[in-house]
């Protein structure tokens, strides 16, 4: 006899806003941040994700972002892969032919995430403090739709993002974005590294930290 497939996830928010990363940048985006995260990197700026939220049903989840009237939804966290109902919540919005884009820290197996989600994948620095938590087989499951992230926090993060590129040929096989930490990078400085450096990676700002500071919700 199948298992019942879980109905509940713990959500600590739902907002639309401009998506504000990522090669869909700019579009507007229904965002669904779930609740819990495995990793404490030291520039977190969702901490409040790690508990708070409330249980809330995946048809739930699903009449919201239908009523959003936006094609893009993002599930974001902390870190959405750790609570397994996620996978049918993806399964769902892709079925009803959103385009779903999935936030995650590169800590936890991609082998399960439904095909035609769009995986935008964070490869923890050193700067974060959590770069040895990285899942060794994820580089399988990521390809030319989706985008391999390095927040850069200094000169050092920077070069070991580049060495990250060169050593598994990332730019043969997916988009590379390098961000710099909000508060902690010029991001001129690193917009000029990478123009020196020449190499095939996206520099790219959060639009909406530009737009609207640290405020929630937006």
């Amino acid at each position: 006899m199948n298992a019942p497939i879980p109905s509940h996830l713990k959500v600590c928010e739902t907002f639309l806003s401009i998506q504000g990363e990522g090669a869909l940048a700019g579009y507007p985006c229904f965002f669904i941040r779930l609740t819990g995260c495995n990793l404490r990197c030291t520039y977190c700026d969702t901490r409040y994700a790690y508990d708070e939220g409330k249980r809330m049903p995946v048809d739930s989840l699903v009449k919201m972002a239908l009523g959003s009237r936006v094609p893009l939804v993002e599930i974001t966290g902390g870190e959405p892969l750790v609570q397994r109902p996620v996978y049918h919540l993806m399964e769902r919005l892709v079925a009803l032919r959103k385009t779903v884009l999935l936030e995650t820290n590169g800590s936890i197996a991609l082998s399960m995430v439904p095909r035609r989600v769009i995986k935008i994948v964070d490869m923890k620095t050193p700067g974060s403090g959590m770069d040895s938590h990285w899942h060794s087989d994820n580089l399988r499951w990521i390809g030319t739709r989706d985008q391999l992230k390095f927040v850069v926090t200094d000169r050092g993060d920077y070069e070991w993002a580049i060495e990250q590129v060169q050593r598994f040929r990332l730019t043969d096989f997916t988009q590379v974005i390098v961000s710099p930490c909000w508060g902690r990078q010029d991001p001129a400085e690193l917009a000029k590294w990478v123009m020196e450096d020449a190499k095939d990676v996206r520099f790219q700002l959060q639009l909406h930290k530009i737009l609207w500071g640290d405020k929630r919700g937006v």
